[in-house]
């Protein structure tokens, strides 16, 4: 993975950015208009103080506006990139699975955006246990300190490029 000033980088395929730029350019673009008719046309309703219609209108503006906020920052800094190479090693974009603690679970690393909708389990190459596991491979064996300040064992049993 390549470096950037950001400390924030995220990895994402070509495919998610796509999806999470068609995301942004819909609230954007469209999804601010609907957002401000509703409001308008809630505010035609009368005595603000008590007009729900009006105040779940503005408080669906605020989520819209810290979506693209949020969106707008993680393609900014995102690093773009093909899939991983299929070689068995622990990198970004890699569907892995690990004995954690004597678990057997298996996770993205990456970003949670990668994973769209789905109900995988991610973690980021930021956290204590991605950055313990980046660059080793399968079969090998670690250890990493968690935030508790436990070591936790960890054995690669798999690492295979996220097909989304």
């Amino acid at each position: 993975m390549s470096t950037t000033n950001s400390a924030t980088a995220a990895w994402l395929t070509q495919e998610a950015f796509d999806r999470l730029k068609a995301e942004l350019d819909h609230l954007s673009g469209p999804g601010r208009a609907e957002i401000v008719q509703k409001i308008e046309a809630a505010r035609q309703e009368g005595d603000l103080k008590e007009n729900g219609g009006y105040h779940a209108a503005k408080e669906e503006q605020g989520k819209i506006e810290a979506r693209i906020r949020q969106l707008t920052a993680l393609l900014r800094d995102a690093h773009v990139g093909e899939s991983p190479a299929d070689d068995g090693i622990v990198e970004p974009g890699m569907l892995v699975v690990a004995k954690i603690a004597g678990d057997e679970e298996t996770f993205l690393l990456g970003s949670r955006e990668i994973a769209g909708d789905s109900d995988l389990d991610v973690f980021s190459e930021k956290s204590p246990l991605g950055a313990a596991i980046v660059g080793h491979k399968e079969g090998d064996k670690l250890s990493y300190t968690a935030p508790n300040g436990k070591d936790i064992t960890v054995e690669i049993i798999s690492a295979k490029p996220y097909a989304g």
